[in-house]
């Protein structure tokens, strides 16, 4: 696992406050809406905020690429990395 995804695992983890997840539980290739970690609209607002301010990384809402790299930490991990090269 890279770096970049154990720092976006304890990002979700601490900004959206979930009190029943750990780091370790969360996989880098689950899904992070629906049945995998179960993240909804709001949570997305609140991480691609955290991101940007972190990361300094934009991820606009009606952006398909945006949309993909959420669909996991592993590609949440990659779009930033192809973001900031």
């Amino acid at each position: 696992m890279s770096e970049l995804e154990q720092e976006l695992k304890g990002l979700i983890v601490d900004v959206l406050e979930l009190e029943d997840v750990t780091v370790e539980q969360i996989q880098s290739e689950a899904p992070l809406f629906g049945e995998g970690l179960g993240l909804d609209s709001i949570d997305a607002l609140e991480l691609a905020s955290a991101i940007s301010k972190r990361y300094g990384v934009v991820l606009q809402s009606d952006d398909d690429a945006t949309r993909a790299a959420f669909s996991s930490v592993r590609a949440l991990a990659a779009h930033i990395q192809a973001a900031r090269a």
